[in-house]
């Protein structure tokens, strides 16, 4: 096999779809392969250029086939998807990627690291833990107001506001949701231990990675924005200018005009 050869994989959770490639274009061979067998496949190869779509496993793939001497590009998937021929089954994805790489206008995804995927893991959870807590707070809040008792505005008066109104001679509350009340706020709590657990892993790594330490030195990003930033931009170094590193992050407008210069006219009006 020469050095110019392409694999794609389509990974899966169980069994891959690979798809070599020796000349643009044009697939020399396929085979289907269970997670033992993948590796052992690139461990027995000659350097090659490995393409996968980007997804959840993808990253460790990337890894584990870069440590035995392969290039590896991560395509992104909304790119790869419009090379799909026909219907969708894994033999076509893999073709798809192929393809795909043919293009010089998509741009692979970096291949994150351990630590980053680290990040990226603790940041998901403390995100599912907040919003599950908001969701408590606000169905504790929605149904105290249903029963003529309003808590002021702010997370941190919703408790207190239900023990006082649990508490209160006049019985607004049943009886019968007290227990039921009192297990929502209790649940509340808990998630507030677990966000504040996520925080503290999140600062014990952080002193050991430089470059959370120079984020945290810019004025208005602290521990979350700057894990954040390691965890899902890696190194900025890889944007060529800082207008494309907004563009990234979704802070500059997308194009939605014509493409006529302002004041010209339409000829084919």
């Amino acid at each position: 096999m020469e050095e110019h050869t392409t694999i794609a994989v389509d990974l899966s959770k169980s069994v891959f779809e690979v798809a070599v490639s020796r000349e643009s274009g044009r697939v020399c061979e396929r085979r289907r392969l269970s997670r033992s067998q993948l590796r052992r496949f690139f461990s027995q190869r000659p350097p090659a250029t490995v393409l996968l779509e980007a997804c959840g496993s993808s990253h460790y793939w990337a890894r584990q086939i870069e440590s035995l001497g392969h290039r590896v590009l991560l395509l992104p998937p909304h790119h790869t998807r419009r090379y799909v021929l026909r219907d969708k089954t894994d033999r076509a994805d893999a073709t798809a990627l192929l393809e795909a790489h043919r293009n010089e206008q998509i741009a692979p995804v970096p291949v994150k690291t351990l630590h980053q995927q680290t990040f990226a893991a603790l940041h998901r959870l403390r995100s599912g833990w907040l919003a599950t807590r908001t969701a408590r707070l606000n169905a504790i809040r929605g149904l105290l107001r249903e029963m003529g008792i309003t808590i002021p505005v702010g997370p941190r008066h919703v408790r207190p506001g239900l023990t006082a109104a649990l508490s209160d001679s006049s019985r607004l509350v049943p009886e019968a949701l007290h227990q039921t009340l009192l297990s929502a706020a209790e649940e509340i709590r808990e998630l507030e231990e677990r966000i504040r657990d996520v925080e503290r892993q999140l600062e014990s790594i952080a002193g050991s990675l430089p470059a959370v330490k120079n984020l945290r030195t810019v004025p208005g990003i602290g521990l979350l924005t700057s894990t954040a930033l390691v965890a899902f931009v890696g190194d900025p170094a890889r944007f060529r200018s800082g207008r494309r590193f907004a563009s990234y992050l979704g802070l500059v407008p997308r194009e939605r005009s014509s493409g006529l210069p302002p004041n010209a006219k339409n000829s084919n009006r």
